[in-house]
Formats: structure tokens, C-alpha cells, sequence
């Protein structure tokens, strides 16, 4: 279907950063004869300052270049504030021990993160594992790639962690039956005893899932179907 458009660029569009690089080429030389650190990708910006007086003045400054330009900053979005806690294309800074900085994922990229595993996780839907783990397999490793520069080992355990966790629950759920359960379980080498007591709670998938059966399926289980790790 064609829309017509009267005003912007389609979102994503490799106009928008374009256009965005040419106008705004003026307000990056600005700043840049005004000695500031800033940070640009098309009309998304950080300018860096020591304090809150000449972040004001930055913020006006800005106001001013782009009314020239005739724009407008977005109130929204637009803030003079720390620089922790400020997101930038997906990231933000954090305080590591010594206080070295450091580049995190921001909070809201995370929890956009979680919500996009738990949709492709999802125990409803009739989906095989195989099914499962191929659209997981696209979308990890995409994210993964756009946020390499990140310096949160500790996190990306945890999400690794929460993500077995789920894909467990699935497998259960799958097998369903406890006669089932105890079948897969010994072909996958466990012990009676562990696959009994897996099998005789059949219904508690997500508990079952973080305790006897991580002996069972283990990291390199996940690892042998092609599950990718953000660790």
C-alpha cells in the first residue's frame, strides 16, 4: 500500500540520518569551535559538560542553532542531566569499580530485550524446540552484535541464565506426561533418581526448570543445539 507523505521520512529510512547529517552540520561545527564534547548520530545528540550552569547554556545554545535551522529540540526527550541514567542509541554509562566508566545496555533496551524472549518463548503456540531456537538464535545474535561494545559480563550471565531457564520450561512442557519426563530425561543420561523426581512433579514446569533438571540440561546441552550465548 502507498501512503502519501506531506511531511518527515519513513521511519528507518536511510534518508532521514542523511538529510539529518547535512543540516545539522552547521551545529557540529558550532560546538566544536566552542571546545564540547558531544556525541551525534543523525538527530540524536549528547553534549557533554562539567556542570549543570553550562549544560543550561548548552541547552539554549542548541535552541538557538536549531531555530535558525527552523527546528525544534523535543522537550520530551531533551534534557540537561546527569550523564548516568541518559540513554544513547541503546546505551548508557555506568561507574565501574575504581571509577572507570564504563558502556552498559540501557534499562529500557533490557526490558525491551525481555519482552522480545519471552515472546519467542513463549510455552503457548505449539511450537517445536528446533522452531524455538532457530527465531531465538536470529534474534540474539543480532542483538549480541549491536551491543558488543557493552561491559557487563555479570548481565549477560544472567540473561543467559533467565534464557536456558525459559527454553527448559518449554521442554517440559513439551513432554508434558510424567511417563514422558522420566523416558527423555534417562535418554538424556540423567539418573533415576533425578528423573523420577523431575517426572513426579510434571505440571511445575518453571520450578522444575531451575533446579534437577540444569544437571541434565546443562550449558553444553544448549550449546550442542545451537542456542547462542550473549556470554
Amino acid at each position: 500500500m502507498i501512503h502519501q507523505r506531506v511531511q518527515g521520512t519513513p521511519q528507518g529510512g536511510p534518508l532521514s540520518p542523511l538529510l539529518a547529517n547535512v543540516l545539522l552540520d552547521e551545529v557540529d561545527k558550532e560546538l566544536e569551535k566552542r571546545g564540547h564534547c558531544f556525541a551525534r548520530y543523525a538527530d540524536d545528540a549528547n553534549v557533554y559538560v562539567c556542570s549543570r550552569r553550562a549544560g543550561e547554556r548548552v541547552m539554549a545554545l542548541l535552541k538557538q542553532l536549531y531555530g535558525k535551522l527552523r527546528l525544534k529540540l523535543n522537550e520530551s526527550k531533551s534534557a540537561v542531566s546527569s550523564v548516568f541514567g541518559r540513554k544513547f542509541l541503546g546505551y548508557s554509562l555506568w561507574a565501574a569499580k575504581g571509577s572507570e566508566i564504563k558502556l552498559k545496555v540501557a534499562d529500557k533496551s533490557l526490558r525491551t530485550f525481555r519482552q522480545r524472549i519471552r515472546r519467542l518463548t513463549r510455552r503457548s503456540g505449539g511450537r517445536s524446540m528446533k522452531e524455538v531456537v532457530e527465531r531465538l538464535t536470529v534474534y540474539i545474535n543480532g542483538w549480541k552484535s549491536y551491543y558488543r561494545l557493552a561491559q557487563t559480563p555479570k548481565i549477560w550471565q544472567r540473561l543467559d541464565k533467565w534464557v536456558r531457564h525459559r527454553l527448559r520450561a518449554i521442554q517440559l512442557k513439551h513432554w508434558r506426561h510424567g511417563t514422558t519426563i522420566y523416558r527423555e530425561l534417562r535418554a538424556l543420561g540423567a539418573s533415576e533418581n533425578v528423573a523420577c523426581r523431575v517426572a513426579a512433579n510434571s505440571r511445575s514446569w518453571w520450578r522444575n526448570s531451575d533446579r534437577l533438571l540444569k544437571s541434565v540440561m546443562t550449558i553444553a546441552y544448549f550449546d550442542r543445539r545451537g542456542v547462542p550465548r550473549l556470554s
